[in-house]
């Protein structure tokens, strides 16, 4: 401590340059403090800080340590007790000058960077902007800061005996239960569970807390299902089956809100969020319309016959993708990466790519139209390739002919409408399909070429930073990920980015394929954590403000860099 204190009353009124001196450890009261990095400037991005406490002061409880989900869950919930316990900046000095920032997160439970516990130590990564006046130190607030503060934290929100065991206990509790109702959905037959009691809406289209006074789910009767937990109790609600599924209803009655819980459900939540209970399959991906997104060498010729000016759709690339064949695509690579479930919405869907109606298809005569809409392959993806549907349609009945399940929302409650779908089916048919369709393939031979994927600039220094959950930065690259829903956070694109760069680097030939490359990353993960594609790799030097992405969100970053090319395998 005292070694700190002595540093920083050295630089004090000195340019803001000179906290670099400052790089290094200190022993602090309870703890060990890591100056990892500075930053050149107050208005620049935060330093970085690790607070370290040993477990014999600690004394976090090891069965958190000696399961995975708890693992995860443990350090989410220390995360966001570090956000509790940071005080309010005291003073306001030159941009970033006093805060303290954690990457807590929102709703979801994520595995992070921010908080990282062993058998040996618990430590916090932290971002701070260290405290100037003007472009000068401020030392005696620096000292406040990294001394007290520091030390305050780590006692509050590293220690045991500082932190409330219940509530750890029953957060690590509620995820694991979470974990053990996806794990039986596969062998019930099962895509998602919504259980009876949650609530679904969320309070505004900014914030993503529950609203108050929400109504209940309740589930059908005739789609009720019980799973049964570890403890022996038992959890009842609506389970969605494999197949094709429709969710129906008038505007505003809640169809999107419930798709919405369904594809955000590929994660545990928060106590208290209210989809504590919808639980999804970690291999479903939603998919939608991206006009005028990057698409390079997919084959979509299971959905578009030929393309006009002689292009082709087996190796179809783009730099301004149409919402037809930015759709297709998308579906397409989603199945490349192992998705076995597809949600889509047909507010964000391209309508010719979904439908045509009887009327259009007397009109427009099948040579005259390369598109194969998809209400002719939703049947063909699970019959012939076991991949799930579940779709949000309000203005067409097209696909009740290959539902398996038709839900009617009505003031958010649901109804299981399929008979009355089946009736209206035989009362009014739709006279078939506009052609007959080739087999649909899911093979990729899609391999990246690694040399275009490279953020570095000048100087060989890697750019890459996400602005907010849908923006990101990769080296001269802005991608635009507003249409990969599934990535709740700013800081999943920013390891989604990192996920990118790393395996360029790590496989520097080209010629594994993409689905290859993302599962291998998916192992290396699970091996060895996300440290090993932070800046300081895995020497411990971490930003801390990675959140773990699938390989399905890291897929889709990928797929939309205007660099990448591609080797098809032949």
């Amino acid at each position: 401590m005292e070694t700190l204190a002595r540093a920083l009353d050295a630089i004090d009124g000195h340019g803001y340059g000179a906290y670099k001196r400052i790089e290094g450890s200190y022993a602090l009261p309870g703890c060990t403090l890591f100056v990892d990095h500075v930053q050149g400037d107050p208005y620049a991005s935060p330093s970085r800080i690790r607070v370290r406490v040993p477990q014999e002061l600690a004394q976090l409880p090891l069965e958190f340590l000696n399961d995975r989900v708890r693992h995860i869950a443990i350090n989410d919930f220390l995360a966001r007790a570090v956000q509790e316990a940071i005080p309010e900046p005291s003073s306001s000095g030159s941009g970033k000058s006093g805060r303290l920032f954690v990457d807590a997160g929102h709703q979801e439970v994520l595995e992070r960077t921010a908080v990282v516990t062993t058998r040996d130590w618990v430590e916090a990564r932290i971002e701070i902007g260290l405290p100037a006046n003007g472009r000068r130190i401020n030392a005696r607030e620096a000292r406040r800061l990294l001394i007290t503060s520091v030390s305050e934290i780590a006692a509050r929100a590293l220690t045991w005996a500082r932190i409330d065991d219940e509530a750890a206990r029953s957060f690590v509790r509620i995820v694991e239960q979470q974990e053990q109702i996806r794990a039986q959905l596969a062998d019930r037959g099962l895509v998602t569970f919504v259980g009876d009691g949650a609530v679904l809406a969320r309070e505004s289209g900014v914030s993503d807390r529950p609203r108050a006074g929400a109504i209940p789910f309740t589930s059908p009767a005739s789609m009720k299902v019980e799973l049964t937990l570890s403890d022996g109790t038992t959890v009842s609600g609506m389970g969605v089956p494999c197949g094709v599924t429709l969710i129906v209803g008038g505007g505003y009655h809640g169809k999107s809100t419930l798709l919405q819980a369904l594809q955000n459900g590929v994660y545990p939540h928060i106590p208290g969020d209210g989809r504590e209970r919808v639980v999804t399959r970690h291999d479903a991906v939603k998919v939608r319309a991206e006009e005028g997104r990057s698409i390079a060498a997919v084959d979509i010729s299971p959905f578009i016959r030929e393309l006009p000016g002689g292009s082709t759709a087996t190796d179809f690339s783009s730099d301004d993708a149409s919402g037809s064949t930015s759709q297709a695509a998308s579906i397409l690579e989603a199945i490349e990466v192992g998705a076995q479930v597809l949600f889509l919405d047909e507010d964000s869907s391209a309508t010719n790519f979904m439908i045509r109606d009887g009327r259009m298809r007397a009109l427009i005569a099948p040579e005259q139209e390369p598109i194969i809409p998809f209400v002719e392959r939703v049947r063909e993806l699970f019959d012939e390739h076991h991949i799930s549907t579940v779709l949000v349609m309000g203005g067409s009945g097209a696909f009740f002919d290959a539902a398996d399940n038709v839900i009617k929302m009505v003031d958010y409650v649901p109804a299981d409408v399929t008979e009355d779908a089946k009736r209206i089916v035989d009362a009014f048919p739709t006279g078939g399909t506009s052609s007959a369709t080739p087999p649909f393939s899911t093979s990729s031979k899609r391999a990246p070429v690694v040399e275009s994927i490279d953020p570095r600039g000048q100087g060989g220094r890697a750019r890459i930073d996400a602005h907010d959950r849908s923006r990101l930065r990769f080296g001269a690259e802005s991608l635009e990920l507003a249409g990969v829903e599934q990535l709740v956070e700013r800081s999943q694109a920013r390891a989604a980015a990192r996920a990118i760069y790393f395996a360029a680097r790590r496989f520097t030939t080209s010629g594994m394929n993409v689905g290859a490359m993302m599962l291998e990353l998916e192992e290396l993960f699970d091996a060895n954590g996300l440290d090993i594609i932070g800046p300081g790799g895995a020497d411990g030097r971490h930003p801390g403000n990675l959140a773990r992405p699938r390989r399905f969100e890291i897929a889709a970053c990928l797929n939309r860099l205007r660099s990448l090319r591609m080797e098809i395998e032949t």
